[in-house]
């Protein structure tokens, strides 16, 4: 049956189709679409996890594979990372039913840290790796990243980016049939048991067949060459769909490259593109990947051809970011002359528009977490303090007016810099006091093992856990302390609290962080103590319960000094010029399409001019 699918709805159909029998993942945008939809399309065969982070995934996929099931770990570029042990071992044993990991990469970027390239990993852990350039070859290609696994018994990377992550394409899919159960684990441990001498071994194996697979991916059908002209243009993954539109109409100057198997580097196809090409333009995005991989055969040819290849190395292609159709025909142009049709014109825009206002990424309107920085803000007054911050949606309180984030590194390392910083300044006369915010969903992927390494080495900190009972910035995925599993399962929620006793922290407080005076003596409380302690802000994402009953300003009370808008800076909060005060001063108003009746407002007005 035809379905429009976006493009991680398509991997999922594709590895539906393929018989995925086990699938783990951490959310993670751009990524997160892919286990959320085999769990909503599950036809009743398929294991489906949130697991507690990317390592812990990539361990369930692995284990899977060696029982002879066909298992799939999703994540995105910045979880790579923390999968990267067991992924760069598990390549070293090899596996037994078909392995894929899918990495989405977010040039930009759009929502990660920092950029990074997943074909770039893969050439370092030795794993074939496939690249995604559109929603219906990403729909082909893991299936084609199942069986190429389980033929040469080796974990598959699937590689894709944001704009073929989230784009949409009519794609025919199958029925989907229940695969034949998988052999089991068979026990031998001079296969699964990776001592020393296996890992030499298998060094030697994985590296020594990157000749045989770069000879078969040159055979493989989505590695294409296409046209003939005097233009030579290597591209990949969303890059061919760029290229692809800025030739249009000019296809007979160009032969056109696609690498849609980046790892090992299709060699023979490569050498038969460039013995064809007067002149080469390499177009990818993130690193020069294809371009350096180019740059090796040309001096394996003994090509002597000036500027025979742009790119990225070359300054004739961006290094970072996102590339488009429009820039990539403005290159061609530039570098041949030949222009292309690829052009959009911007609007005419009415004389009397206003200009756009600037729209920074801000907490959503009754957000706890806004409670929670400004108590601690309030409480710490002018003492001397450092705010650990981390990834999540309180990442956001760095905004002004809060500007409550002094770090921001990875996920969870928030708890572990601020014990750095509180060993470096220990002996300063006027010590500042570390605060480390984590949301609860990080608290569990990253965060304990920093709490552990606080107790242990007698750190001097507070740890502040934000605890919305979701996951809110990827899209409010269930995670051990909510009580429910991926699978519908209702199971007893891990508690915070007893998680922090357990590992030894002995100074813990639980507060409701729309309660503002309750938060701030919980605050000042944790403060007068000394070594690891804790104050758990805990209400709900207001995306999960719904706005209440908005507020409103009262216009005969309100005197104009803006503290509730200068001071905690929430959306639905803006000045009424249209109601001033005897000194000429607009009054607060509150627009209540955005209010969500959390009452934080109303705590701070000094002249109680905010009421229901």
């Amino acid at each position: 049956m035809k379905e429009l699918l976006m493009g991680n709805e398509a991997v999922a159909m594709g590895a539906l189709a393929a018989g995925v029998q086990v699938v783990a993942g951490y959310p993670g945008t751009p990524s997160s679409e892919v286990l959320e939809t085999i769990a909503k399309r599950n036809p009743g065969h398929v294991y489906v996890e949130w697991s507690v982070n990317e390592k812990a995934g990539a361990e369930v996929a692995a284990g899977a594979a060696y029982a002879g099931a066909r298992s799939l770990v999703t994540m995105k570029q910045m979880g790579l990372n923390v999968a990267s042990d067991p992924v760069m071992c598990v390549n070293y044993i090899g596996v037994k039913g078909g392995m894929v990991i899918y990495v989405c990469d977010d040039p930009g970027p759009i929502s990660s840290q920092t950029e990074q390239d997943t074909r770039s990993f893969a050439r370092y852990a030795h794993i074939p790796c496939f690249d995604c350039d559109s929603p219906e070859q990403a729909f082909q290609a893991v299936q084609d990243a199942f069986a190429f696994s389980e033929e040469h018994e080796t974990p598959v990377i699937l590689r894709s980016t944001t704009r073929v992550c989230h784009a949409c394409a009519d794609i025919d899919v199958p029925e989907i049939r229940n695969p034949e159960p998988p052999e089991g684990f068979v026990k031998d441990t001079s296969r699964w048991v990776i001592f020393p001498k296996l890992a030499y071994q298998a060094k030697l194996k994985v590296a020594g067949r990157e000749p045989a697979l770069a000879a078969e991916f040159s055979e493989y059908k989505g590695n294409t060459i296409e046209g003939n002209g005097p233009v030579g243009i290597a591209c990949g993954g969303i890059s061919y769909s760029y290229v692809k539109e800025a030739i249009r109409g000019h296809e007979d100057s160009f032969t056109v490259m696609k690498i849609a198997t980046p790892y090992p580097f299709p060699t023979d196809l490569a050498r038969q593109f460039m013995l064809g090409a007067d002149k080469i333009i390499c177009f990818e995005e993130l690193d020069p990947y294809i371009e350096d991989a180019l740059i090796y055969e040309y001096g394996n040819l003994s090509l002597d051809i000036d500027n025979f290849i742009e790119g990225k190395r070359t300054g004739t292609v961006r290094l970072g970011g996102e590339l488009s159709a429009v820039e990539v025909g403005s290159v061609i142009e530039k570098v041949t002359g030949i222009g292309t049709s690829i052009s959009y014109d911007e609007p005419e825009a009415a004389e009397d528009a206003p200009e756009l206002p600037v729209r920074p990424p801000v907490l959503c309107a009754g957000c706890p977490h806004r409670g929670a920085f400004y108590a601690v803000k309030k409480a710490v007054g002018k003492r001397p303090a450092i705010y650990g911050g981390d990834i999540g949606c309180y990442t956001l309180g760095n905004a002004a007016p809060l500007d409550m984030v002094d770090t921001c590194l990875c996920m969870g390392a928030g708890i572990t810099m601020a014990q750095g910083l509180d060993h470096a300044m220990r002996e300063q006369e006027d010590k500042p006091t570390c605060f480390a915010f984590v949301g609860d969903s990080t608290f569990f992927a990253s965060g304990i093992t920093g709490i552990v390494n606080a107790v242990y080495n007698q750190s001097d900190m507070i740890l502040c856990v934000l605890d919305n009972s979701t996951t809110a910035m990827t899209g409010h995925q269930p995670h051990p302390g909510m009580g429910v599993t991926m699978m519908g399962e209702k199971v007893e929620p891990v508690d915070i609290a007893k998680v922090l006793e357990g590992i030894g922290v002995r100074s813990i407080r639980t507060v409701d962080p729309q309660n503002l005076e309750e938060s701030m003596k919980a605050v000042s409380e944790t403060m007068e103590e000394e070594g690891v302690r804790a104050i758990i802000f805990k209400s709900p994402c207001v995306a999960l319960v719904g706005p209440g009953e908005p507020l409103r300003v009262d216009p005969d009370k309100c005197v104009g000094c803006m503290m509730c808008i200068n001071e905690i800076g929430c959306t639905a909060l803006i000045p009424d010029s249209s109601s001033l005060t005897e000194k000429g001063r607009p009054k607060a108003m509150i627009d209540k399409a955005l209010c969500a009746g959390c009452g934080l407002c109303a705590q701070v007005c000094p002249a109680d001019a905010i009421v229901k």
